[in-house]
């Protein structure tokens, strides 16, 4: 399961710096455009857009294993005993939840795109709508992850503070 939870972790990180690295790109071009030219090319705008929701569609789920994401562990890890572990185990049980509900009605959506195109980029809207797919399926994923080992004891379901000396 290292293996695996490492490979995963390192495509994330890949997709989440590519989304990043397209969005530097758009944004500068239209820096530029805007400054220099005196006139910013149009597909800056929705490759902007679409860079953004991929670049969070491959980070939420490292951003749930390393605890970037809104805790509300203030409550949590004040109670005695084994409280904190069962509220974690609980929230991550949630997560999967929410996302397993959640990811019927994002293929829908998904599906529906294939029919409509970007206006300016001319781009499947089903490539753009898949992103929220995608980030329902590695939250999943990553939650899974930490309940499998909150219940395997190799660990007790607080965040990879870091990452890097873990996988």
């Amino acid at each position: 399961m290292n293996s695996f939870q490492s490979a995963l972790v390192r495509l994330c990180r890949i997709g989440t710096g590519l989304g990043f690295l397209v969005l530097i790109f758009a944004v500068l071009t239209q820096v530029i455009g805007r400054s220099v030219v005196n006139s910013s090319p149009s597909w800056t705008e929705e490759l902007t857009r679409y860079a953004m929701l991929w670049t969070i569609a491959c980070g939420a789920g490292l951003s749930f294993r390393s605890g970037d994401l809104v805790n509300v562990d203030i409550l949590s890890e004040a109670l005695p005993g084994r409280w904190p572990w069962i509220m974690r185990l609980t929230s991550a049980i949630a997560t999967v939840g929410l996302c397993a509900v959640l990811i019927w009605p994002a293929w829908r959506y998904t599906a529906i795109g294939a029919r409509q195109t970007s206006p300016v980029l001319k781009v499947g809207m089903n490539w753009i709508h898949a992103s929220i797919l995608v980030l329902l399926v590695l939250l999943m994923v990553f939650a899974l992850l930490r309940i499998v080992e909150m219940l395997r004891g190799t660990s007790d379901g607080r965040p990879v503070i870091n990452p890097d000396k873990q996988a």
